[in-house]
């Protein structure tokens, strides 16, 4: 459940070429400790249900609970992208308290899938053309089919 080597080299390298450094740890105290926010995600992905006992066992100590965010700063806030499985992967303490911005996430998701699916089906509508950044894969988009 690491990330590969490559991705981990990248992100070095990125982080460097901006004066960033990254630390990857298997420990969550570590990572949480004076953290601007916490993310945390599903155990189990829809389509690895068969995976279910081995990711709950793998992943166990890492929860995010009021415990793990008390080592976060005193600002620090917990994302989730929802849904979540309280109990598992987050406490509904945590989830449900006031330092969640989960169901803001939700919302601001919500939105963004809107914007995403009027540029493809509508990109004639956009004020200007999209800038592509080098890192974007190349956008398409199909004219709608003539009856």
């Amino acid at each position: 459940y690491r990330p590969l080597p490559e991705i981990v080299a990248a992100a070095r390298e990125y982080g460097q070429s901006r004066g960033v450094e990254l630390t990857f740890t298997d420990d969550p105290a570590i990572a949480a400790t004076d953290a601007d926010a916490l993310y945390t995600d599903v155990w189990v992905s829809m389509g690895d249900e068969a995976e279910t006992a081995k990711r709950e066992k793998a992943f166990r100590g890492f929860q995010i609970n009021s415990e793990l965010l008390d080592r976060a700063k005193p600002s620090a806030f917990v994302l989730h992208d929802l849904p979540a499985h309280r109990g598992q992967e987050i406490t509904d303490e945590v989830l449900d308290g006031s330092r969640s911005a989960a169901w803001d996430e939700a919302e601001n998701r919500l939105h963004a899938e809107k914007a995403i699916l009027e540029l493809l089906l509508a990109p004639e509508r956009l004020p200007r053309p999209v800038e592509r950044h080098r890192w974007a894969p190349k956008l398409r988009t199909r004219r709608p089919a003539r009856r």
